[in-house]
């Protein structure tokens, strides 16, 4: 049997697994989210970013490129897992791949600064029962591919957006803050049966509907943000991150690119939102005088 992790559940079964049973349908998840053995993942998400506007039309906006690393732990106190997680999703430039530094906004024509998304960290924890994230969870099997699809709509109470819309009036679309997020995570079902094995490789197709971002300086305007994406697990670890990515991590997040890669301080389950992150970019920017009227983000080149 594969090496697993000391201080498991008593119950903790490693396979064969009955899906239907709540304990063995979280294992099967886990084991395609992260590793039981408690070595990190590393996650890779190429993907697109749509503009939809309602009534007038739809833009590519940019393309995308994230990683993520994970790490799994049990604790029996809390009587659940601990998912150590943190995730940087890039704007790339759809033609030549390069990672933007700014970005001509196809809806207004203003040219802004990039703010990529940089969680870190963004823990979850799986109890064993009752919750939030409790199983079982929704699955589908077809011959040898289980599937399990999880839908997770925000707001979390009580859903106040940090960046309101009288306090940020370019910046905010509104004082809800709303989003939606749909994954299909695959994976083999044999692999998850295998007692063998504390991890099996999984594709997961992400999806994720969402208000401006901030940086886009578009108000109130109507319309969402779509984006769509493919995660795989990197069979290579961080060897296998895009060339271009990885050395921007190296520059500006290289916890990334470290061992263990994964968080390693839980701090009650700590989730970094980057809409915080851009609530904080824009005060400070306020507070030195590097704003023009209400733009924290645009670029005025001289001419």
């Amino acid at each position: 049997m594969g090496k697993y992790m000391s201080g498991l559940p008593a119950d903790f079964n490693p396979g064969p697994l009955d899906l239907t049973k709540p304990r063995d349908n979280q294992v099967a998840l886990l084991k395609l989210q992260a590793d039981f053995s408690g070595e990190p993942v590393i996650g890779i998400f190429p993907g697109q970013s749509w503009i939809w506007i309602p009534g007038e039309n739809n833009y590519q906006a940019v393309n995308t490129s994230g990683v993520g690393a994970s790490r799994l732990e049990f604790n029996a106190a809390e009587g659940g897992w601990r998912f150590y997680h943190r995730e940087v999703l890039l704007y790339t430039d759809p033609v030549s791949g390069e990672i933007l530094e700014t970005w001509v906004n196809p809806v207004t024509g203003m040219e802004v600064e990039v703010m990529h998304v940089v969680n870190d960290p963004v823990q979850r924890f799986y109890p064993l029962q009752g919750g939030r994230f409790a199983p079982p969870y929704p699955y589908m099997v077809n011959g040898d591919f289980l599937v399990y699809q999880l839908d997770v709509f925000r707001p979390p109470a009580p859903g106040v957006n940090p960046i309101t819309r009288k306090d940020y009036p370019l910046h905010s679309q509104q004082d809800l803050y709303q989003t939606g997020e749909f994954w299909s995570i695959t994976g083999s079902l044999a692999g998850v049966n295998d007692p063998a094995n504390t991890h099996v490789p999984c594709h997961t197709a992400w999806a994720r509907v969402s208000m401006w971002e901030p940086f886009m300086e578009m108000g109130n305007r109507p319309g969402v943000i779509l984006y769509h994406s493919q995660a795989f697990t990197a069979a290579n670890g961080i060897d296998d991150i895009d060339p271009k990515v990885r050395a921007w991590l190296a520059k500006h997040q290289p916890q990334f690119l470290v061992a263990p890669y994964a968080p390693t301080e839980w701090a009650g389950g700590q989730q970094e939102n980057h809409w915080v992150v851009a609530q904080r970019i824009i005060d400070k920017r306020r507070a030195e005088g590097r704003t023009v009227g209400q733009s924290a983000f645009g670029v005025f080149r001289k001419k």
